[in-house]
């Protein structure tokens, strides 16, 4: 299943981070805003555990989070949404995965993989600002699956059709989460209209 977010803070943020005046640490900022608003969306049907708290008042019956979640975010452009989505779950743990694209091929190469062998989770969030070809969110989600994680989803700001229907096509029982599917991938598969580069503007290393 594919959500488009709608919310109008989401389109808002959207029109600056898009915008190539947008400064890297504006840029980085708007990273944020967005992708907590989307990790909101992507949590909706965590599962709950009934609880109780005492308040200053009186015992409170309550529900806390039943599953361990964990953030997967793809080196490095996932940086900024993990920080994110960490304030927003400060009790989710981090897995880091290295993943580039050959310029030649567009496919995608590992060359870092921080995957503990016993996770114990039970949800992983895939984060990468861009979806493109889908290579790099396929061999992402690819690995947690050979990892035994029982449930997958990928949080993106900004994905083309092409990537979309690649990750359809490859793992169709894994949610994505987008701010906005653009209209295409240029020769060099770059999406279009996009934001260029989401990790050199996070970085200024444009």
């Amino acid at each position: 299943m594919i959500h488009v977010c709608q919310h109008p803070l989401v389109q808002h943020h959207l029109a600056a981070l898009r915008d190539a005046a947008t400064p890297p640490q504006l840029f980085r900022h708007l990273i944020s805003e967005i992708s907590q608003i989307l990790f909101y969306e992507a949590t909706r049907d965590l599962k709950l555990k009934p609880s109780t708290v005492t308040t200053p008042v009186a015992e409170c019956a309550s529900a806390t989070l039943a599953e361990v979640i964990g953030l997967v975010p793809v080196l490095r452009a996932g940086l900024g949404m993990a920080n994110a989505l960490l304030e927003a779950l400060p009790t989710a743990s981090v897995w880091h995965l290295g993943l580039y694209r050959d310029h030649q091929t567009l496919k995608p190469v590992t060359y870092y993989n921080k995957l503990p062998a016993n996770h114990g989770l039970d949800v992983a969030f895939v984060l990468d600002p861009m979806l493109a070809t889908g290579g790099s969110a396929n061999e992402a989600i690819r690995i947690l699956k050979a990892a035994g994680v029982p449930r997958v989803i990928f949080i993106g700001v900004i994905a083309a059709p092409e990537g979309v229907q690649a990750l359809r096509a490859t793992h169709p029982d894994v949610p994505a989460f987008l701010g906005a599917i653009d209209s295409h991938l240029n020769e060099r598969g770059y999406i279009v209209p996009g934001l260029g580069d989401a990790g050199d503007r996070q970085f200024g290393t444009v």
